[in-house]
């Protein structure tokens, strides 16, 4: 089955500049302790009680692995996901004792009910509005009933959309998509994923839009193990 366009153009404009991207973003975490908070925020509802044993959790949308990476030293089970082969290969590089492999939000390899949880921080912003809630209803599809999502995406005072035809010195072809967090939760609702907060920052240094947040989970409760 033929991959998206959008989502094949995606791959190869993070396939040209992972080792530049890499190299910027070795982890952008670090100086952003709202995020670090959240983050912390997502652990413990991955912990909150009636959700039994230990299920993955998963980082859509990956990157070079540092959110990933933050998750495993948090003490959960997780493995990342992300469009870009290259980018794939540079996060198992730089984190090798965790697992990353190539894949699309719209179309996740994993079967029903089997995650803990979903992050996904600034990977939504390259899916299409037409696409996004085939994704959402594949973060549904794969979630236990009660588990958390953590979105993070670029907002603005309405939805707009931009392409990049350059980065790093590289000819690339990469789409980016803001949206209000009405938008966002909109979709989320639509795809049966209830909203638990939002959160809003202002632009931090070298940032042109704020920062939207969002955690949501999947309806429901799974049963106590006896």
């Amino acid at each position: 089955m033929r991959a998206p366009d959008f989502l094949q153009s995606t791959q190869a404009s993070y396939d040209a500049i992972a080792e530049a991207y890499a190299a910027e973003h070795p982890d952008s975490l670090a100086g952003r302790p709202l995020e670090r908070a959240l983050l912390t925020a997502f652990v413990e509802l991955v912990r909150a009680p009636g959700v039994p044993g230990s299920p993955p959790v998963a980082d859509v949308g990956s990157g070079p692995g540092y959110v990933t990476a933050r998750l495993h030293e948090a003490g959960l089970p997780v493995f990342g996901i992300d469009a870009s082969p290259r980018m794939v290969a540079l996060a198992r590089r730089a984190h090798p004792e965790l697992r990353f492999h190539v894949g699309s939000m719209t179309a996740l390899d994993l079967p029903d009910e089997t995650l803990g949880g979903i992050v996904a921080l600034y990977s939504i912003i390259h899916v299409p509005d037409d696409h996004l809630p085939a994704a959402f209803a594949e973060f549904r599809r794969v979630l236990l009933p009660g588990a958390p999502v953590l979105l993070g995406f670029q907002s603005g005072d309405e939805d707009g959309h931009r392409r990049l035809t350059e980065r790093y010195g590289q000819e690339i072809a990469l789409d980016y998509y803001w949206r209000t967090p009405d938008t966002v939760a909109a979709h989320l609702a639509e795809a049966g994923l209830e909203l638990h907060a939002r959160v809003l920052r202002e632009p931090g240094p070298g940032e042109k839009l704020p920062r939207a947040f969002l955690l949501a989970r999947r309806p429901g409760r799974v049963p106590r193990e006896v």
